[in-house]
């Protein structure tokens, strides 16, 4: 690992003061998913709260995403259980939870490149707003979805790129056009999965800033690689190695558990 990252592995955060009295809004209970004979999460408890950032760390294969995946019913858990708004879920379909406030992103981004910025967010906010099912209305009738669309862009600082193909967007600003399309979904709980993931150091900042401000009315789930950012913006910190918990809590507490630098670092006789 680099130095970066050792040093961010030493850094605080707003996690040293996080409120544990605020409301869980999404969690695991002995979580668990196999492959055949393969064992690629195993035990996994986890809660994510009201108006907090919890980020899952972890070395490549930790199983971070299958647990994104069994989370949002793509996987279906061999066990464990997980509920949603204190609803059980654990056999729910995906389309089902997405409805009920749970919405992820993924590593790939996941617009429309050959529509606007604009019109890739009116597409987002046509099923909240009655307006999916509904393909034989005009297309004026997406009209009064530009109102809430404009909202959008402005909340991610895209308000003055809203002409422009998607396709013509940076990587960056295509990630934060894609934060625009799952808020217009209205979720209650947000899973990101590496969001920062192939940015410059510009485009991290301004996605951060946008997640902590998302954070503010509502519960964020991320994967992140990024220590720096952890520290900074993360209020929780789940850490997985081969697919079990390492060690959960605040940053300051997980960064000064000698597994956990293990786990990154390494030993000197690796």
């Amino acid at each position: 690992m680099s130095m970066a990252a050792a040093q961010s592995l030493s850094a605080g955060g707003p996690s040293a003061g996080a409120d544990t009295d605020s409301p869980v809004m999404l969690s695991a209970r002995g979580l668990r998913k196999e492959f055949g004979g393969f064992v690629a999460v195993n035990n996994v408890d986890l809660d994510v709260r009201h108006a907090q950032v919890h980020a899952m760390i972890g070395p490549n294969g930790a199983g971070k995403t299958t647990v994104f995946n069994l989370l949002t019913k793509f996987l279906q858990p061999t066990s464990g259980s997980i509920r949603l708004l204190d609803h059980d879920i654990t056999r729910t379909d995906p389309a089902k939870v997405a409805r009920m406030g749970l919405v992820r992103s993924f590593q790939i981004s996941a617009v429309f490149p050959h529509l606007s910025v604009l019109d890739n967010v009116r597409v987002a906010l046509q099923r909240p707003n009655g307006l999916a099912t509904q393909c034989w209305l005009p297309m004026r009738s997406l009209n009064r979805l530009n109102e809430r669309a404009m909202q959008l862009l402005e909340s991610v600082g895209l308000q003055d790129k809203r002409n422009e193909p998607a396709a013509d967007l940076s990587y960056g600003r295509k990630r934060v056009l894609e934060i625009a399309t799952t808020l217009a979904l209205e979720p209650k709980v947000l899973l990101l999965d590496e969001p920062m993931a192939g940015m410059g150091h510009e485009d991290v900042h301004v996605v951060a800033e946008i997640i902590r401000e998302v954070a503010s009315q509502r519960a964020v789930l991320m994967v992140e690689h990024n220590l720096k950012v952890v520290a900074d913006l993360c209020h929780q910190v789940t850490v997985l190695q081969r697919g079990e918990i390492l060690t959960s809590g605040d940053y300051r507490t997980v960064s000064q558990d000698e597994r956990v630098r293990v786990a990154y670092m390494g030993t000197e006789d690796d």
